[in-house]
């Protein structure tokens, strides 16, 4: 829950985190919130939503945070009509992928980077929220949960599958961000959670410039490289991400052909896969999770 709150020894406004009634119970999952609160407090980047304070009572665990003059992402893309011009997305993900590469350097990975987690502020710049925050919903562990079913558009092959996780996934979420502001639409769409997760598994989407022709060729391989169901065919680091995006800002028609060569040889060499008998148990908890909350839904509504 989060609430807009005012800071008296400063004197400024904040937003206050608080953890959930219904998780404040569990002694674990407080000190993980605390603990991984702490972690991302130490964070100080001008493209991620600064935390002041992390602090805890016997009823409470809440965070202080900055609060932000804009609106989401999403809510800035649907507002363009979902589809942003590539010179406005370049400015985005440049912004996003520094944020990355600083938490990363610091050993914090995001795990739930999509537009919703993403502040536009009014003079263009983004801030990117909730480091840390899916670790603690989803229990500390990889696999996915119920909070993770609003994410599964964005979800790397190896979230959707329960694997090992780490900084690649946060660079596989941002390429699929870009994929959505520069196509205007998301590279896997299904009737369920179920059918996007395994998409993310099994299936490769449609280039960019398929949907949209204007859209730089270089663009789209940056874009795709990041995508690559594949981590190590993905950028190592936001860092790298990064300087092919600096390399395409000052010139258009720079050479990634190095990039066109993996996407080739990906193709050539990675023929479909079977799922294999742990993704399928994975995908069997996502589809059950995602029963629990319609049906806990159905229950607010009533009581409501």
């Amino acid at each position: 829950r989060v609430y807009k709150a005012r800071c008296h020894r400063l004197n400024r406004l904040v937003a206050v985190k608080i953890l959930r009634d219904d998780l404040v119970q569990d002694a674990e999952l407080r000190r993980r919130f605390h603990d991984e609160s702490q972690a991302v407090a130490m964070l100080s980047h001008p493209n991620i939503v600064a935390v002041y304070d992390v602090s805890r009572s016997s009823d409470f665990e809440y965070i202080v945070m900055e609060l932000i003059d804009g609106i989401t992402l999403k809510q800035y893309m649907q507002k363009k009509g979902n589809k942003l011009n590539w010179r406005e997305a370049l400015h985005f993900i440049t912004q996003i992928v520094k944020a990355l590469g600083h938490a990363h350097s610091r050993g914090i990975i995001h795990r739930d980077i999509k537009p919703h987690n993403i502040m536009v502020l009014r003079d263009g710049s983004v801030k990117v929220a909730d480091f840390g925050i899916a670790r603690v919903a989803s229990g500390g562990h990889s696999t996915l949960t119920q909070e993770a079913l609003g994410s599964v558009h964005y979800i790397s092959p190896e979230q959707a599958r329960g694997s090992h996780i780490d900084a690649r996934s946060d660079i596989y979420s941002a390429g699929v961000v870009l994929y959505e502001m520069l196509t205007g639409r998301l590279p896997f769409e299904g009737d369920s959670a179920l059918s996007v997760a395994i998409q993310h598994l099994s299936s490769v989407p449609l280039a960019p410039r398929e949907v949209n022709p204007d859209i730089p060729e270089q663009l789209e391989l940056i874009c795709m490289k990041a995508m690559s169901p594949n981590a190590d065919k993905r950028y190592p680091t936001a860092d790298a991400m990064l300087e092919d995006l600096e390399r395409f800002r000052k010139d258009p028609d720079v050479d990634l052909d190095y990039i066109r060569a993996d996407l080739c040889e990906a193709a050539d060499s990675e023929p479909t896969q079977p799922i294999s008998v742990a993704e399928v148990t994975a995908a069997h908890g996502l589809k059950k999770a995602a029963a629990a909350g319609k049906a806990k839904s159905a229950a607010d509504e009533e009581t409501e």
